[in-house]
C-alpha cells in the first residue's frame, strides 16, 4: 500500500441503469450479492458481495437515455470484478450463457503474460463488466 496515496480503495461504484429490477437480479440472482439498502423515492437499491458495494439508480428515461459508447464517450468503460479462482470464473462463465439479459463478448482468457484469466460481458442494461480470476 503507498503510504503517500490519500485514498484507501473504492468505497462504492454508482451505476445508472435502464431496469433496475432486472439489473437488481442479475446481481442477487446471478452473482450472489446481498441488498443492504434502497431509496425507493430516488429510486435506487444497494448491493455488496462484502468487500465492493455497488449502487444502482434508475434512469429516469430509459428510452431517450443515451447507452454508453465506450470508444466516443468519456465514463466508465467497464466494471472489473474478480472471482476467487479459475474454476469460480469458469462457472460464472457458464452461468452467464444462459442468462438471456447478458452478452458475453469474450470467454475466459488469459489476461497478458501472466497467470490471470479474465472474460468480459454486458450486464442487463449495456453495462460492461470484466471479471478476473488473478
Amino acid at each position: 500500500m503507498s503510504d503517500t496515496a490519500r485514498t484507501r480503495g473504492a468505497h462504492h461504484v454508482g451505476l445508472t441503469v435502464p431496469d433496475l429490477a432486472k439489473t437488481r437480479a442479475f446481481f442477487v440472482d446471478t452473482l450472489g450479492y446481498q441488498q443492504v439498502g434502497e431509496v425507493p423515492a430516488y429510486p435506487a437499491v444497494f448491493l455488496s458481495d462484502g468487500a465492493t458495494m455497488i449502487t444502482l439508480w434508475q434512469a429516469a428515461n430509459p428510452e431517450t437515455a443515451v447507452p454508453f459508447d465506450r470508444k466516443n464517450v468519456i465514463g466508465l468503460h467497464h466494471l472489473a470484478l474478480g472471482v476467487e479462482n479459475v474454476d469460480a470464473l469458469d462457472d460464472l462463465y457458464g452461468a452467464l450463457q444462459t442468462n438471456d439479459d447478458v452478452a458475453v463478448e469474450f470467454a475466459p482468457e488469459p489476461l497478458g503474460d501472466g497467470p490471470a484469466q479474465h472474460m468480459m460481458c454486458a450486464i442487463p442494461g449495456g453495462i460492461r463488466v470484466e471479471f478476473i480470476a488473478a
